[in-house]
C-alpha cells in the first residue's frame, strides 16, 4: 500500500460472508486511466470470486434526453449508451451471473435498485474499485457509507485523471468513510498465510 499509509485512520477487513465487490466503470471510454490499474483490479476481482463474494460491475452511460448537470459539467462529452465506449472492458472477464447496474450519475445508488440488490443479497459491506477514483468511486463510497454499509475502498485497484485527486479522495475517505485494501491486504484478510 506503500504511501497510502499515511492516511489510514483504522484497520480492518472485509468479511467474505456480508460483501459485495463493486467494479464502477471499467468501460472503454476510461480505458486509458483503467490500464494501469487492471492487473490488480483483475487480481482483486480473483480474490473474491474465490472467496464466493458477489462481483457487480456498474456502467455509467447517457441517452439523449438523461445528460442534465453532468452534460453541463462536461460541456457535453457523456458516454452515450449503445457506443463501443459504453461497454465493459473486456479485459475484466464479467461472468454471466455477474450483475451489470447502469446508472448515469456519479453514485451507484442513485435511480438504481443497488441498495436493495445488496440488501436482498445480505450484504452489509461493499469493495469499491474501478474509475474514477474522485468522481464515481467516491461518491459511490461516500453514499454507500450514509447508506449504513461498511465500506472497504481500494488503493492500488482505482484510479483517476490526477495523482493529487486520488489521494485526496484516499486521505477524506479514510478520515470519515472507509477502510483501505489493496491486493496484499485483501489477499491475507480473506485467505491468511493460504
Amino acid at each position: 500500500m506503500g504511501s497510502y499509509k499515511k492516511y489510514e485512520k483504522r484497520e480492518r477487513n472485509p468479511d467474505p460472508k456480508t460483501s459485495a465487490l463493486l467494479v464502477i466503470d471499467v468501460q472503454n471510454y476510461f480505458s486509458s486511466m483503467a490500464h494501469p490499474i487492471l492487473p490488480n483490479l483483475l487480481q482483486t476481482i480473483q480474490l473474491c470470486r474465490r472467496a464466493s463474494i458477489p462481483v457487480i460491475f456498474t456502467r455509467h452511460s447517457h441517452t439523449d434526453a438523461d445528460g442534465g448537470m453532468l452534460a453541463e459539467w462536461w460541456n457535453g462529452d457523456l458516454i452515450m449508451d449503445g457506443t463501443a465506449e459504453a461497454e465493459l472492458m473486456p479485459e475484466l472477464e464479467k461472468l454471466p451471473e455477474d450483475m451489470v447496474v447502469g446508472k448515469n450519475t456519479y453514485s451507484a445508488f442513485r435511480n438504481t435498485r443497488l441498495e436493495e440488490q445488496l440488501r436482498e443479497m445480505g450484504v452489509e459491506e461493499v469493495i469499491v474499485t474501478g474509475v474514477m477514483t474522485n468522481l464515481c468511486c467516491e461518491t459511490t463510497a461516500r453514499e454507500a457509507f450514509v447508506r449504513g454499509f461498511r465500506v472497504f475502498f481500494s488503493t492500488d485497484a482505482t484510479a483517476t485523471s490526477d495523482l493529487e485527486l486520488h489521494e485526496a479522495t484516499l486521505k477524506n475517505l479514510a478520515y470519515g468513510f472507509a477502510y483501505f485494501v489493496d491486493c496484499k491486504r485483501l489477499r491475507e484478510g480473506l485467505f491468511g498465510n493460504q
